[in-house]
C-alpha cells in the first residue's frame, strides 16, 4: 500500500467540502465571514484538546458528535454555511479532515482575492509590527498581497522559516547550526 494514499484520500475529502463551502459563500457574498470561520476552526484545533478529541475520536456516536459540533459552531458564531457543513461532516464521520478543510478554504479564498498565503514558522511570537514588516517584504518579493499563517517552533532558536508556494527561505539559527555541523563533519 502506498503510504501517501490515506493523506490523499483525506485531502480529497477536505477539498470537496471546502469547494462546496467556498462556492456557497461566493454565491451568498459571505467569503469574508467564511475566511474568519476557517481561522476560528484552525485556532480551536490548535488550542483545545477537547475540540481535537471531539473531531478525531471514534468513541463518540454520530448523533452526539453532530449535536456537539453544531452547538460549538453556534457558540463560535460560525456562519450558517460552515455550521451546517460541520453538522453534515459529523453525520458522515468526516470531521477528521477539518484542519485540511480550513487550510484549503483559506487558500481558495486567497486565490479569489488575488492573494498568496505564506506559511511562516518563527522561534517566538511575532509582534504586529514584525508581522506587518514581514508581510510588506513578502509582498514586494512576490508581487501580490500576502496572508501570513504563523506558527511558533521554539526549537528554531531564532529566525524564521518562510514557505510561499514552492519556495522556502530558512533563516533559522537551528538551520545554520545544522549546516555548520555538516561542514565540520566533512572537514574531519
Amino acid at each position: 500500500m502506498d503510504v501517501s494514499e490515506p493523506a490523499s484520500i483525506s485531502s480529497g475529502i477536505a477539498e470537496r467540502y471546502a469547494t462546496a463551502i467556498f462556492e456557497l459563500a461566493r454565491e451568498d457574498g459571505s467569503l469574508d465571514k467564511i475566511a474568519d470561520d476557517a481561522d476560528t476552526l484552525t485556532a480551536a484545533l490548535s488550542e483545545s484538546e477537547a475540540f481535537r478529541d471531539l473531531v478525531h475520536s471514534p468513541v463518540y456516536p454520530r448523533d452526539q458528535q453532530q449535536a456537539a459540533i453544531g452547538a460549538l459552531a453556534d457558540r463560535m458564531g460560525l456562519h450558517d454555511i460552515t455550521a451546517n457543513t460541520l453538522r453534515l461532516m459529523a453525520s458522515k464521520r468526516r470531521l477528521f479532515v477539518l484542519r485540511d478543510l480550513a487550510r484549503q478554504l483559506r487558500e481558495m479564498i486567497a486565490r479569489e482575492r488575488g492573494e498568496v498565503t505564506a506559511e511562516v514558522t518563527s522561534a517566538s511570537e511575532l509582534s504586529d509590527a514584525q508581522r506587518d514588516q514581514l508581510s510588506q517584504a513578502l509582498k514586494e518579493a512576490v508581487g501580490r498581497d500576502v496572508n501570513i499563517n504563523l506558527s511558533v517552533d521554539e526549537s528554531l532558536i531564532g529566525g524564521l522559516v518562510v514557505k510561499v508556494g514552492s519556495k522556502m527561505i530558512d533563516t533559522s539559527i537551528r538551520s545554520r547550526l545544522d549546516s555548520l555541523q555538516n561542514s565540520m563533519k566533512e572537514v574531519g
